[in-house]
């Protein structure tokens, strides 16, 4: 990184009770509702509360060195962010994850709005700290993390791009149809879907399915009981695939279940599913791309990759 910044965009999120008086109109009738399920309407109060408090002193805060553009977090996939911007996410781990994926390279500082209720790896700040970060973040002065993106290109030209992981398959609970291809090897098959994992999110749902599929076989080989463990480096210039639940049948092969993605050697997929493929990343499926029958997907690592500041 290099140069001085000059804007500040501040990314948020809606609170649980936004969600709420969204879809019931009102904060009484948003209780309401709560109350008579059992549940404590407090909590939901006192979360809302204290995120506004943080929004509120992370706005005075950047405004103090230079003029703050506040978006909200559902508008991430259509906003063009400046290439000299310094951007904030205010929230919890996945919101930074989800807002890194649209940036290309421009910093990003990690804020804990809340941090007795909320854990974060990707949180080293809380609101009270940017004060004594900003100016250095502008300048480009502070210790920062390179973070290895993944990229869905299809044949149409379409794009998407994960921080975490990618998810290839159907879009409901049937079997994906497709062919894997992974160097001089490919067949077809019939599974759950494809998990394509970076470094950053191969201690999430990537992790999970290894910790399963080790603890079915029995298996306990060295270098997949690391990645069980440890995951792999953030900034690492590979990824790894694994397949959920792969069937084998007359029609589906079930051997290439688990690789390494190398640069410049991508994973390619190509669709068998009439109407029901997707391909969705870092677990927002909203944001997805259509894969259904004869579209092929390549898929290996971004060119571009993710700056988080220390």
């Amino acid at each position: 990184m290099s140069g001085a910044r000059e804007r500040i965009v501040l990314v948020t999120r809606a609170t649980r009770l936004d969600d709420l008086v969204a879809r019931f109109n009102t904060v009484e009738q948003a209780k309401f509702y709560v109350e008579h399920l059992g549940a404590d309407f407090s909590d939901y109060l006192a979360e809302h509360d204290r995120y506004r408090e943080a929004v509120t002193i992370a706005e005075q805060s950047l405004a103090r060195f230079g003029r703050v553009q506040r978006i909200d977090r559902e508008f991430l996939p259509n906003f063009l962010f400046p290439p000299d911007a310094l951007v904030v996410a205010l929230g919890q781990d996945g919101l930074v994850a989800n807002t890194l994926k649209y940036l290309d390279r421009q910093p990003l500082v990690g804020v804990n709005p809340d941090p007795g209720r909320w854990e974060g790896v990707l949180l080293p700040f809380g609101p009270e700290d940017l004060d004594a970060i900003t100016a250095e973040a502008l300048a480009d002065r502070r210790p920062f993390r390179t973070v290895t993106m993944a990229r869905a290109r299809l044949t149409d030209g379409q794009e998407l791009h994960a921080v975490n992981d990618l998810f290839i398959g159907p879009a409901s609970h049937v079997s994906a149809r497709y062919r894997i291809e992974v160097g001089e090897e490919s067949e077809n098959q019939s599974s759950s879907g494809v998990i394509v994992s970076t470094g950053l999110g191969s201690t999430g749902w990537f992790r999970s399915l290894i910790a399963g599929a080790t603890g079915i076989a029995g298996g306990r080989k060295k270098a997949v009981g690391a990645l069980r463990e440890n995951g792999f480096p953030w900034d690492a210039d590979h990824l790894y695939f694994t397949v959920r639940e792969p069937f084998p049948s007359r029609a589906s092969e079930a051997s290439i279940v688990f690789g390494r993605v190398e640069r410049g050697a991508p994973l390619k997929i190509v669709s068998q599913m009439p109407d029901y493929g997707v391909i969705f990343s870092d677990g927002v499926e909203a944001d997805f791309l259509k894969f259904n029958s004869g579209m092929e997907a390549v898929i290996g690592v971004a060119d571009r990759s993710g700056t988080l500041v220390l």
